[in-house]
């Protein structure tokens, strides 16, 4: 299997969940994950903030706070009726999306509200994302919305079975509930459950998540076949080029085997400087270039 940091996009967009699970393992932990909040505009009004990421140096996009019984993606113009096979086309690479497995004795009832149906991790949510032919779904929560450890890995059987792409699984920060956030043993439940990678967030984004703590689950994970993303969710993607080069430093070190960079810039994507920068700390200038410029027909 190709690497992913060195395939053509033709290559990349035919590959299935079992193709790109071993395409990121054999990238060595130079896989960039850009999240990015779909509905806002965009730091340019006329483009979608994939197109944006995946110019600057994204492999793999995530889109946060799509509805997927009503999705708004703002810079499409023209949309069929799947807007992922539409997105796919302008940037040629694996799009996924979170589903929140929302805890509701966390959260009140206002709160509850916010959270539409189609961007609930349910039945019905899990079956939309495979129609819709997602690349990977992130199970995982926003500030607020009362997401748990307990209610993602309650969810994780139904994905398996309902979903045929790759399952992230993990919390970025609390989503509202004071919870460990991962350890190795609830690394290896999730694996169980059916995740094929496990979040954590980012050594340097939350209290007390330390190196020693992040390499203790990267070797259980790795150990048990499943790999590692680590997430700067807390609004650090939007800090100066240097905090990000520091944090991807630290948690390269540590084994994971993609980068996350989150959604807390303007329109709703990190600075593109800072995605740039994630990618060429990383893996270098040959292959942040190779990314940037490789067309989207080869």
């Amino acid at each position: 299997m190709k690497r992913l940091i060195s395939a053509n996009p033709s290559e990349i967009v035919q590959m299935s969940g079992a193709d790109l699970k071993q395409s990121i393992l054999e990238s060595e932990g130079r896989v960039v994950l850009s999240e990015n909040v779909a509905f806002r505009e965009a730091f340019v009004g006329d483009l979608t903030n994939a197109e944006i990421a995946r110019a600057f140096g994204a492999d793999l996009i995530l889109l946060n706070g799509v509805d997927l019984f009503a999705p708004t993606i703002s810079g499409m113009n023209a949309q069929s009726d799947n807007f992922v096979t539409d997105l796919r086309s302008l940037v040629a690479c694996p799009i996924g999306v979170n589903l929140e497995p929302v805890d509701s004795s966390h959260i009140s009832s206002a709160e509850k509200e916010g959270i539409t149906e189609g961007r609930r991790a349910t039945v019905a949510s899990l079956a939309k994302a495979e129609e819709l032919g997602f690349d990977f779904i992130c199970l995982t929560g926003n500030p607020g919305s009362g997401v748990s450890n307990q209610t993602i890995k309650e969810i994780l059987q139904e994905a398996k079975r309902r979903f045929s792409g790759l399952i992230i699984a993990g919390k970025m920060h609390g989503a509202g509930i004071g919870e460990v956030l991962m350890t190795p043993d609830l690394a290896e439940e999730f694996l169980a459950a059916g995740a094929d990678i496990i979040l954590v967030p980012a050594v340097g984004t939350v209290p007390a998540l330390s190196e020693t703590d992040m390499r203790a689950i990267v070797d259980r994970v790795h150990r048990r076949g499943g790999l590692v993303m680590s997430a700067i969710g807390t609004s650090q993607e939007s800090s100066d080029p240097d905090t990000i080069k520091a944090i991807a430093l630290q948690n390269k070190i540590c084994g994971v085997d993609i980068q996350h960079i989150g959604d807390a810039g303007y329109g709703g994507l990190a600075p593109v400087e800072n995605i740039y920068t994630l990618s060429k700390a990383i893996r270098g200038i040959r292959h942040t270039v190779s990314r940037m410029a490789r067309s989207i027909r080869r």
